[in-house]
């Protein structure tokens, strides 16, 4: 077991200067607020449905009276959008000023200092941590100030490599603080994948913890990070905190953290940039995505209160890392702009026991439980007693993320979780958009709930159906199944990719001209409603996690035993899904195949994370292509599913009778795999 620390850092300094409550001696200036929208009063007395028209019919008024309402503003805007969907154009409150860390810290910490903003559930049961809005400000501001003092200015990017932890949110908000662009990177990644990252950012910073605990685990955090920045010459410093006693080798450009607890907020222009995240695309390299100031806070804020049903007081639990995007928008910047109090979950769903989630839920008493279908399945297989011993009287509504979830972990989510009694809204929503774009609720009072659907769409979405290949036209009617297309913009979505706005319009504005591509497939019921079917590219989801299969493939290929490969997702019970790998070797080298194949699980685990390494890896002679060179994956995809009974159309192949080698070749793999588990 890891050794048990608050650690010695600036966070556990910042909370051990409690104050008597009065006003805070962070709030440093007075921003001018335009006059209050008409949110609050004439829209908020409009059903859902009339609420959703005007949203789509006159977005200009809808978006523009939540803004003003929700938002405080340094300096007011005077125009509402310019969007141009054709050419990636996108600009929402233009000519406003504001600073987010002021909407999600200073404004509440007026009205109340003392409410909790963070509960941060450690690794170890029983040993959460309370953080309120004016302990997080002041931490907050300690930190902006430690990268300011340190030559970090406005524009310039940070990479933040840590676990979910206050001071990872801490690190966050000093970035928006100051003007400086974060990216988080999740502290599983490899200290390659850290690596190119910070070097596709031009990153001038990384703050990081000396270790990271979870899972009764300790991660060497700071050791990877220091692995990482030997090939990124951008990097001037290491902001170094402390999550356990275990001390830590500081070298030239490393930074211990203690500041001034007092930061003045910059102004910054509503379309400034305020983080990148990078997320796995159909090619190899990871895309850093570009999301802004005032138009993704809105939409954050506004998607957490209506989709969740967040009311004040509640204790908002999302499961997700700060790494990816659901804990940008649902563990941090949504409720925190709410002012509400959120979760930090550090640990496992299994971590001691089966019952953490449900044993956290009646201990912090979680109003909103928001995770993943992955870890849900994984739960349902371990009995309904480790949930049932645990009160969730305190929970009102309840959330899947990361991708669809399935009917058998719908009903039991719904029925043994929420014991029946609690809204399940199954959302879909993506890195590129900000927040949730369809999902159940909002809804009119008393509208039905389909298990496993998306269903409905949220304030200024418009889904459409897109046909596919040659057949581009929007589909109309219902019991329809088509490309999922957006055909107009909305405050959260995507800016472009960071250093390639022309590969930001080729992805998602291109293959379906004037609309945003998301890159799944989606099925309009007869009702109306939406499904989403999956991805359309090869882009798998293992565990919630998005990951492109190329990205697999030239870490594979980096070994020089192996002219090619090519990697299929493919269904798991507990994961979702899983690479499988067609591996091709060097005639000479085919008699080491075991050890080679173990090469090629510790190069993805370097090279990307351990969660990418592929499930199997199927050793074959030749991959199968078309007559232009184009390996035929859908082949590959049956194969791997045993379905290949059904091969359809392989007249377009070089050479057909490769089909039936990677069949025999796959049969024998199988076989083995059989044997093994009998032993």
């Amino acid at each position: 077991m890891a050794a048990r620390s608050r650690g010695s850092g600036l966070f556990w300094a910042a909370l051990s200067r409690r104050r008597a409550p009065g006003p805070s001696r962070c709030l440093s200036y007075q921003p001018h607020a335009p006059a209050p929208g008409t949110w609050s009063t004439e829209l908020s007395r409009l059903s859902h449905g009339d609420l959703y028209r005007l949203s789509v019919t006159d977005p200009d008024r809808f978006w523009g009276a939540a803004a003003a309402d929700r938002l405080r503003w340094v300096e007011p805007f005077h125009r509402v959008r310019d969007c141009d969907l054709s050419s990636g154009r996108i600009g929402w409150f233009l000519g406003g000023k504001l600073n987010v860390s002021v909407n999600c810290l200073d404004v509440h910490v007026e009205k109340h200092p003392d409410r909790v903003a963070l509960i941060w559930e450690q690794d170890e049961p029983g040993t959460e941590v309370k953080v309120t809005y004016r302990e997080l400000l002041e931490t907050t501001c300690r930190l902006a100030n430690a990268l300011k003092s340190h030559g970090i200015n406005k524009g310039d990017r940070v990479a933040i490599y840590m676990p979910v932890s206050p001071l990872a949110v801490a690190a966050m908000l000093a970035c928006a603080r100051i003007g400086a662009v974060h990216t988080v990177v999740f502290a599983g990644f490899s200290s390659d994948a850290l690596a190119g990252r910070i070097q596709d950012a031009g990153c001038k910073a990384v703050i990081t913890f000396n270790e990271g605990v979870r899972g009764g685990r300790v991660i060497q955090l700071k050791a990877t990070v220091d692995a990482a920045v030997k090939t990124c010459p951008s990097v001037q410093h290491v902001f170094v905190c402390q999550r356990t006693e275990t001390p830590v080798v500081m070298g030239e450009r490393d930074v211990q953290l203690e500041e001034p607890a007092v930061c003045a907020p910059e102004a910054l222009d509503s379309e400034d940039l305020l983080f990148l995240l990078y997320t796995s695309g159909s090619t190899g390299k990871p895309k850093g995505v570009v999301h802004t100031q005032a138009g993704y806070l809105l939409y954050a804020s506004l998607t957490l209160q209506h989709v969740f049903d967040y009311r004040d007081g509640d204790v908002f639990g999302c499961m997700a890392d700060v790494g990816w995007i659901t804990g940008h928008s649902y563990v941090v910047y949504g409720p925190l702009c709410n002012g509400a109090t959120t979760v930090l979950f550090e640990s496992t769903p299994v971590y001691p026991n089966p019952g953490r989630y449900w044993e956290t839920v009646e201990r912090l008493r979680i109003s909103q439980f928001y995770g993943a279908p992955t870890a849900l399945r994984l739960l349902l297989k371990y009995g309904e007693s480790w949930v049932k011993k645990y009160d969730r009287s305190s929970l009102r509504t309840l959330g899947s993320v990361g991708e669809p979830i399935n009917h058998e972990a719908w009903h039991w989510f719904h029925s043994v979780v929420g014991e029946g009694r609690c809204p399940l809204v199954d959302t879909w929503w993506q890195t590129e958009t900000g927040g949730v774009c369809i999902a159940p609720r909002p809804a009119d009072e008393g509208a039905p709930i389909v298990p496993a659907m998306a269903m409905r769409p949220f304030f200024g979405i418009q889904p459409v159906l897109m046909g596919e290949k040659l057949l581009i036209l929007e589909l109309s009617g219902n019991d329809i199944t088509g490309a999922l297309c957006i055909s107009q913009p909305w405050p959260g979505i995507a800016r472009s990719i960071y250093g390639d706005h022309q590969r930001f319009v080729d992805t998602y504005f291109k293959p379906y001209p004037g609309f945003y591509f998301s890159g799944d497939g989606a099925y309009r019921s007869e009702d109306g409603f939406y499904q989403i079917t999956g991805r359309m590219d090869d882009v798998i989801n293992v565990s919630g996690h998005r990951l492109g299969t190329a990205e697999i493939e030239d870490a594979l290929d980096e070994h020089p035993a192996v002219p090619e490969t090519a990697v299929i997702g493919i269904p798991h019970d507990i994961k979702g899904e899983v690479p499988f790998a067609f591996v091709v070797l060097k005639e000479d080298l085919s008699d080491d195949a075991p050890a080679v194949l173990q090469q090629l699980r510790d190069l993805v685990a370097t090279k990307i994370a351990k969660y990418a390494v592929p499930e199997h890896f199927l050793v074959v002679t030749r991959l199968p292509k078309t007559r232009s060179g184009k390996i035929m994956r859908r082949i590959l995809r049956k194969v791997a599913m045993e379905t290949t009974e059904d091969l359809g159309d392989v007249s377009t192949l070089d050479d057909p009778s490769i089909v039936k080698e990677i069949i025999e070749a796959h049969e024998a793999y199988r076989k083995q795999r059989q044997e093994e588990k009998k032993k």
